[in-house]
């Protein structure tokens, strides 16, 4: 049966729509607009250029409707010759100068006012809600809805073991490295030390995989020369790690047992600062970019330039370069390194071997860069931002570490990526510069420093919240959050205003990575880490039906579907480093990837579920729904995660589906199987009503009557 609320909300609307039919009403769940091709025209508009903005109401619903343009208000003209028996439409043609515009709209109607920003309609105006216009901010057409395929190299695919990392090449963290030889094993609660020998070949080996998923764009963990599995701790900028490449030359000798100084480690030595190793590794990977894009793919890299590695060749803590010819002594060593200003130095007698330098977050194993004291190293990163986007590697974007921390005040960090962009820009323009951020990202996407982030707060926070029930790390439960849609629709809504248009559509939407657990393990609502439950408990009590939901969502809502290596296969995992567990090949759950297969390609058919409109239709406990819409196209999506059927009502016609329609599913998943039989769905007065399964999902689009009678 419905409840009660939903009962309540269907009758007061199907009144007001009958209202209509005979007295001019004012519907507020009719009213939209937003910062797509449908509402405002151009969406991405240049320094001066006129823009159509427009906006929607119920017909004959409003008495008047103003544009506020940075407080001024402006009178909306109606387009009376729209051909909607459902909406007006409004519009007002704005002249833009070269600089940023805010806007709002005001709407009345039977005596009263109302306010309609980006949260919807309200009765008074907030300022930080009101829509966004930065003249000549644009980003790329690839990546608005593309399906990105995150990969962390040294766990993918090992196609080529003379490049491995061999047991005792070197010492790290007070301890010899190690290659695992069981590629199936589980990663340790100290991993970081530990390699299997994913490399570049093994992507390139795995491309007709990749192609065949639908995957549009791969994003490479970090992939230059760096003693780690992970390569946050870069030791050299210039050059892709030979152990994911080529080692044509590796003449030294591994570490003796018992032995951490590693500048005996001159196996390692060799492999990484042999300028053949280096140079056809770089060649190789230069193929392999080539080879990406003849398929129609993208290339995203991974910077890490808040703070690099001990073993980076400017610090050299390691004495890895001391040695090597062509390479001045590292700032760790000399205080008349080249380097010294490189890092921040709290002990100015503290050479030889000075280790009084700033970490990050107090990490010796990390320092941090000084850009305010270094002219040198400031130009040299910038140079690193135009190489790896500019002939011959041409690789199509980057994506940031910890990109918000930067620097060593706010203002310095603005101006560092404004910076960054800049070259980036003028060496690629149709690069794309994603950064890792948590927190409010509102200040970095004014159009002149990042495209977009990692949609940590509008996208991975609520989801497994409403999904799951977890924190994303799996640390912990909120009970009081799963199912609460109300919640779910409030967070998507405020975090969504902190993004342009054009940063949300290209927003990395990922359920998982390798920062926290895999999307399946959080779905047994199980608490736990690998050091205390064990890596066989992230496999126990997973719900595949509760995964599949939400790869719809992630197919669905606005943004560029991510996809980390092996969710599709059905791999589970703790947060890191049991998210970091190689790729099952031969071991894939090929029902995960069948599915993963086909909504994939449901999203990459329609140009209104990569850019166009979303508004949110119903949320009710457990239950939630939305539409996407377009010029061309409506959907309507709709989810039960309750452990019961449920049945629902929801109003399709604020999505713009009219009588004159009717609704055919293209994907349906429920707690036993997913199926692709097109259902059909006719409209009741606006309303659709179906009853949901247990934990199951649906995707219908609108198809004329016409077609479905003949």
């Amino acid at each position: 049966m419905l409840d009660n609320y939903q009962k309540h909300t269907e009758k007061k609307q199907k009144q007001l729509l009958k209202k209509y039919l005979s007295v001019k009403s004012f519907v507020p769940e009719a009213v939209y607009s937003d910062g797509t091709e449908m509402f405002r025209s151009p969406s991405e508009p240049n320094p001066y250029d006129v823009v159509r903005i427009r906006i929607r109401t119920y017909r004959k619903g409003a008495r008047s409707v103003k544009l506020f343009v940075d407080g001024t208000p402006f009178v909306m003209v109606n387009e009376y010759n729209n051909f909607d028996d459902m909406f007006d439409y409004y519009f007002y043609d704005l002249k833009l100068s070269d600089k940023p515009v805010h806007y709002w709209f005001e709407l009345r109607s039977g005596g009263l006012t109302y306010i309609y920003d980006r949260t919807g309609i309200k009765d008074n105006h907030e300022p930080a809600y009101d829509f966004l216009i930065t003249p000549g901010f644009k980003t790329p057409d690839w990546a608005k809805g593309a399906v990105v395929y995150q990969i962390y190299v040294d766990r993918f695919y090992n196609a080529d073991p003379t490049n491995d990392v061999l047991t005792g090449e070197y010492a790290y963290l007070g301890e010899h490295i190690r290659h695992v030889d069981q590629w199936e094993r589980y990663p340790q609660a100290m991993d970081v030390r530990e390699f299997y020998g994913g490399d570049l070949a093994g992507i390139r080996a795995k491309l007709n995989y990749l192609q065949e998923l639908g995957v549009e764009v791969i994003y490479l963990n970090p992939i230059f020369v760096s003693p780690s599995n992970h390569k946050y701790d870069a030791q050299d900028y210039d050059n892709i790690d030979p152990h994911f490449g080529i080692i044509k030359r590796r003449r030294g000798e591994l570490l003796k047992e018992g032995d951490l100084d590693n500048s005996h480690a001159t196996a390692y030595k060799d492999a990484v600062t042999d300028p053949e190793n280096r140079k056809l590794t770089d060649e190789l990977f230069i193929e392999l970019v080539k080879e990406i894009h003849k398929r129609g793919m993208k290339i995203i890299l991974d910077g890490v330039f808040n703070h690099c590695g001990s073993f980076n060749k400017w610090m050299d803590r390691e004495h890895i370069y001391s040695d090597v010819d062509g390479f001045p002594d590292g700032a760790f060593e000399s205080a008349d390194s080249p380097y010294c200003s490189y890092f921040t130095f709290n002990d100015e007698n503290g050479w030889p071997n000075n280790t009084s330098y700033d970490g990050w977050w107090g990490n010796d194993t990390l320092p941090k860069l000084n850009y305010e004291g270094s002219k040198k190293l400031y130009d040299y990163i910038m140079g690193i931002a135009r190489k790896w986007v500019s002939p011959p590697y041409n690789c199509d974007g980057w994506r940031l570490d910890v990109a918000a921390d930067l620097g060593h005040s706010a203002a310095f960090n603005h101006k560092f990526w404004a910076e960054f962009r800049r070259n980036v820009k003028t060496a690629n323009p149709d690069a794309i510069i994603l950064a890792e951020h948590y927190g409010d990202p509102y200040e970095w996407l004014k159009g002149d420093q990042w495209d977009t982030v990692m949609n940590y707060d509008a996208f991975m926070e609520p989801v497994t919240w409403f999904f799951t029930g977890m924190e994303k790390h799996s640390d912990y439960a909120r009970p009081d959050l799963l199912n609460n849609a109300k919640a779910f629709s409030e967070s998507l809504i405020y975090n969504m205003t902190r993004y342009q248009t054009s940063s949300l559509l290209v927003s990395m939407n990922e359920l998982s990575n390798h920062d926290h657990s895999r999307f399946l393990t959080r779905t047994n609502r199980t608490p736990g880490r690998i050091e205390t439950l064990g890596p066989e408990a992230a496999e126990k009590g997973i719900n595949k039906a509760v995964m599949r939901e939400a790869v719809i969502f992630q197919m669905t809502w606005p943004g560029a579907p991510t996809v980390y290596y092996g969710d599709e296969a059905g791999m589970c995992g703790w947060t890191d480093p049991d998210d970091r567990r190689t790729y099952p090949w031969g071991r894939e759950d090929q029902e995960m990837i069948r599915f993963h297969k086909e909504i994939i390609k449901i999203h990459k058919m329609y140009k209104a579920l990569r850019t166009g409109s979303c508004k949110i239709l119903y949320d009710g406990p457990g239950l939630f729904s939305f539409g996407r819409f377009d010029d061309e196209d409506k959907f309507i999506i709709s989810f039960n995660n309750n452990d019961d059927y449920r049945n629902v009502s929801i109003p399709i016609w604020q999505a713009g589906i009219t009588e004159n329609e009717m609704l055919v599913s293209l994907i349906y998943t429920n707690i036993d199987f997913f199926a692709l039989d097109a259902r059909q769905y006719a409209s009741d007065d606006g309303f659709v009503h179906y009853n949901l399964p247990p934990f199951s999902a649906i995707i219908m689009k609108n198809v004329p009557l016409r077609i479905i009678t003949i």
